[in-house]
């Protein structure tokens, strides 16, 4: 089965996102060493300053499933609730990956 890549877009409080950056960044170590199936989880943040409040991911999966398996784990609901406040929107795009 294919790969699944994910390209989101998170949108934090006004000048939390480096709060919301600590616990990201812990979620995705977490991920890559307890989830077989999670590949990558890239962070990375618009150089634009109108964008400051604004987060990109890049994410990939073995397949589906494994995303799957990811949105119900044990680190996504610790990240939920270390973040609760810091965030106002999250927005994925599932994308097929070209090999």
């Amino acid at each position: 089965m294919a790969k699944l890549a994910i390209v989101a877009t998170i949108k934090t409080v006004p000048g939390k996102r480096a709060e919301y950056l600590k616990f990201l960044a812990a979620h995705g170590k977490r991920c890559l060493a307890s989830e077989p199936g999670t590949l990558r989880f890239d962070i990375m943040l618009p150089q634009a300053e109108s964008e400051a409040d604004t987060i990109l991911l890049y994410e990939v999966y073995a397949n589906p499933e494994a995303f799957d398996a990811h949105v119900k784990g044990a680190s996504m609901q610790q990240i939920r609730a270390e973040a609760t406040g810091l965030q106002v929107s999250l927005k994925g795009v599932r994308c097929d990956l070209v090999e």
